[in-house]
């Protein structure tokens, strides 16, 4: 369960858009551990309207393509994480920020990996088999992510950006 349900969070935003205080004296009304929470929630309320402030309760899948644009456009704007936030209806920069570390450490292939435990489920042989991909099939993934790895660095040449070692690509055979 989240710490502040939706009701909290609007009266939150409400008190700072009636100009009741800043966003500090209002983390205090509120007792809130700190006042960029505030300042969070209030443009989340700005960008996205009343959405912005409710708890998603299926987690969004977002493909590397469109990860890659998302970092694409924050370096070529040079804008920070929220302004892109916005900019896709997106009500977590975090997860920008993350997306962006993740490709300066650990380039394209580390944006396409997933998070968390695997599943204890008792079918766990089962569902293995089923999602087994072929050879041809893991090949035309590796593809795919090829294809957008080399997209990205093309867009940032063009744009002028300097290439980190880290992203270049390699062409020995994993």
């Amino acid at each position: 369960m989240a710490k502040y349900d939706f009701n909290f969070k609007l009266k939150v935003v409400k008190s700072y858009l009636n100009r009741e205080g800043e966003y500090v004296s209002i983390a205090k009304q509120y007792e809130i551990a700190n006042h960029s929470q505030v300042e969070r929630w209030v443009n989340a309320y700005n960008t996205l309207g009343e959405d912005g402030l409710k708890i998603k309760n299926k987690n969004t899948l977002y493909t590397i393509q469109f990860k890659l644009d998302v970092i694409n456009y924050m370096i070529t704007t040079k804008s920070s994480a929220q302004e892109v936030a916005n900019h896709f209806g997106m009500n977590n920069s975090t997860l920008i920020a993350t997306w962006k570390q993740k490709l300066l450490y650990g380039g394209v292939d580390a944006l396409s990996k997933t998070k968390g435990r695997l599943s204890m489920n008792k079918s766990k042989k089962t569902k293995e088999e089923k999602n087994k991909l072929t050879r041809e099939q893991e090949l035309e993934y590796e593809n795919q992510l090829l294809k957008a790895e080399l997209a990205f660095l093309k867009k940032l040449r063009a744009s002028g950006m300097n290439v980190p070692e880290r992203l270049k690509i390699n062409t020995k055979q994993k």
